[in-house]
């Protein structure tokens, strides 16, 4: 890899910018600090991963070292289009998989597996996207698998596997013009065009575009289709997993639910929406979890991040603006703690699952206990301002029970996080602020008896705790 796609760097983490971020807050500088941060560390895995396959004997190589010239130039023609790309949140769950694979045939001495193979072959469909994006003109020459093409951030072309079952299929991919041409098996070439809203279309019938949502700061894509956005994300052992294609109504409401989410969340303050603006890249839509519809006894939406996919956010289908809204706080609080993880030291805890969480009833290790009391601490300024703003009684009093349950569970949580001794300096100056924040809320109090109902909602979640643990006593929460 060249020096010039390597350069640059995120420099330092200040005491003041760890305040601010321990707030649950940040601006501009804040936020481009953390983005800095990962998209450095991309750069790194991606240079480690050209240093283990192109620079050593063995098949792909040279066709690897192609797609890396072909990247490159696309780099030289247009940065921001190519590492658009490059950057995009997806390729963080690849380029993990691709090392944690190589680091494991290595160790092993084995040989590099089909599996690794059909993987790393993902390489020269990035390398098109970027090209095609920055209009590079190029020839490429590539494989498919399951009957798909898929480009990342453009979307994936479905042909029809051959007799006999699936196996990879030669793929040649022309790019000139600003558009590009996917060629399976000296077929009839399907040509995709950039549209104004952002999407590559095609008037061929087995082009499927990523969806590009609109109406809010900026164009956010909707990805079903990128084949690593799930793989090792552990959502199969809570019974959660991606959702293969949205229909049309779907999609549609994916769409409406965007286009309102913005105007809800300034409800919730500035912060929440800079934080959208700033951060968010991407959707990923998730089944609905199980039992979930109008006669499941079970929750009815799920979410989750990736933090080695920052800027993304996997969800199923939002059923309000509202839902989404709150689902993005949630969220991006997880991606902006995850971020600045990777660039300090806050905790030197262990795995070890022994805290009480009040949202979960689980035991957390004491990462994830900071991480629930972090995004929850968020969500409890958000109802707050929400409810000081709303105008329905209705909304307002529905804020409030929210503000005060998140309220009282962060509270209940502090104890454990502000009093532990695995703390770094960094920690201590983020949990401190996390801890001033807190302090901070009371002094807009909820209506009389929204405190009280949350506190008996946390005693009980105390109460199972003790019951599943045998009598184990969580920390007692006094506020003060």
């Amino acid at each position: 890899m060249t020096a010039g796609i390597l350069s640059g760097g995120p420099g330092g983490v200040s005491d003041a910018v760890l305040r601010e971020l321990g707030g649950t807050h940040g601006g501009r500088a804040e936020f481009a600090l953390l983005t800095a941060g990962q998209q450095r560390l991309r750069l790194l895995q991606l240079r480690a991963l050209f240093d283990a396959v192109a620079l050593r004997p063995g098949p792909g190589a040279a066709a690897f070292r192609r797609h890396w010239a072909l990247l490159e130039a696309a780099d030289r023609a247009d940065r921001d289009a190519a590492r658009g790309v490059l950057f995009y949140p997806l390729v963080g769950p690849w380029v993990r998989r691709c090392l944690r694979r190589l680091d494991s045939v290595a160790q092993g001495g084995q040989d590099r597996s089909p599996e690794l193979h059909r993987e790393l072959s993902h390489f020269g469909l990035l390398a098109a996207a970027a090209a095609a994006r920055a209009r590079v003109p190029f020839t490429l020459r590539t494989i498919g698998h399951d009957g798909l093409v898929v480009l990342p951030t453009l979307g994936v072309l479905r042909f029809a596997e051959p007799p006999g079952g699936a196996g990879p299929e030669p793929v040649e991919l022309r790019g000139s013009g600003g558009r590009v041409a996917v060629i399976v098996r000296d077929g009839a070439p399907a040509v995709l065009r950039p549209h104004r809203d952002g999407s590559w279309r095609s008037g061929d019938p087995r082009w499927c575009p990523l969806r590009v949502l609109t109406g809010g700061p900026r164009p956010v894509l909707l990805d079903e289709i990128d084949p690593f956005r799930t793989e090792d994300s552990g959502l199969e052992r809570h019974g959660l997993r991606a959702d293969d294609r949205l229909t049309a109504a779907g999609s549609d409401q994916w769409q409406d639910a965007w286009a309102g989410a913005m105007s809800v969340i300034h409800l919730g303050g500035e912060t929440r929406a800079a934080e959208v603006a700033a951060l968010l890249e991407c959707f990923v839509p998730l089944a609905p979890p199980p039992g979930a519809g109008p006669h499941g006894s079970g929750v009815s939406h799920c979410s989750g991040t990736r933090r080695e996919a920052f800027g993304a956010v996997l969800s199923s289908t939002p059923r309000t603006p509202g839902y989404l809204a709150a689902t993005l706080v949630h969220e991006l609080q997880h991606a902006k703690l995850g971020a600045l993880a990777d660039l300090v030291l806050l905790h030197t805890s262990g795995a070890q699952r022994r805290y009480w969480a009040p949202w979960r009833p689980d035991p957390r290790p004491f990462d994830g206990l900071l991480q629930g009391a972090y995004s929850h601490l968020a969500l409890a300024e958000y109802w707050q301002l929400f409810a000081l703003g709303a105008k329905d009684p209705a909304e307002r009093d529905k804020a409030w029970a929210e503000h005060s349950r998140c309220r009282e569970q962060v509270g209940a949580a502090m104890p454990a996080l502000a009093g532990s001794q695995s703390l770094t300096h960094e920690g201590r100056v983020f949990v401190n602020a996390m801890v001033r924040q807190l302090t901070r809320l009371k002094d807009h109090p909820p209506p009389e008896g929204h405190l009280a109902r949350a506190s008996a909602y946390v005693e009980t979640a105390r109460r199972m705790w003790r019951r599943q643990t045998s009598g184990g006593e969580p920390p007692v929460y006094v506020p003060s």
